[in-house]
């Protein structure tokens, strides 16, 4: 699949509704706003892609990932597993978090990872990459070039749902997304 970020753009631009769920949650948890989960993805280093191999098994590994315009990015090689079982099935799950346990708040953002090929858009995906990770590449071709020769596909996961697991004081939080209510106000100027 191939990202239509335009269609996205043009669409009004909201938040979506935190929803509790008190039966996983402490007696005093409130819900996470969407606020504070998007600000955790956009600075959250690593992060772990679920895909589904064409048997039906799944498949995790861990990536680097970005945050841009309502949606997260990641790249791999297109002979690389993860890349295989997106050409099969594009649903997919990221995740990050932390390891402790009575602290923190882990993310699951739930999409369809469609491929990137606009170039001017690929090279926004690239500066956040050098931005964030020192990680520098070319873009051309449709692609992320690197200065080893290796080249990378990029893929956009625009959430249609995700989780807040909030430690500390427990919470369970499920945000559900319109095609547009992912979008953040970077993306309106835009």
């Amino acid at each position: 699949m191939t990202s239509d970020h335009g269609e996205r753009e043009a669409m009004a631009v909201k938040d979506p509704v935190a929803e509790l769920h008190p039966q996983f949650s402490s007696d005093d948890a409130t819900p996470t706003p969407w606020a504070e989960a998007r600000g955790r993805l956009e600075k959250a280093e690593v992060f772990w892609l679920t895909t589904v191999r064409p048997d039906g098994r799944p498949h995790v590994t861990p990536l680097l990932s970005v945050w841009l315009d309502g949606a997260l990015y990641f790249c791999t090689g297109d002979s690389e597993r993860k890349a295989k079982n997106l050409a099969h099935n594009a649903h997919c799950v990221l995740t990050t978090g932390c390891n402790a346990l009575n602290e923190g708040l882990d993310l699951a953002v739930e999409g369809e990872a469609m491929r990137v090929s606009d170039e001017a858009r690929l090279r926004r995906v690239a500066d956040r990459y050098a931005a964030k990770y020192d990680w520098h590449y070319t873009v051309r071709e449709s692609a992320f070039h690197g200065d080893s020769g290796n080249i990378a596909l990029v893929y956009e996961v625009a959430p249609t749902t995700a989780f807040g697991f909030g430690k500390g004081t427990f919470s369970q939080t499920r945000w559900r997304f319109s095609r547009a209510s992912a979008n953040t106000p970077e993306s309106a100027a835009h």
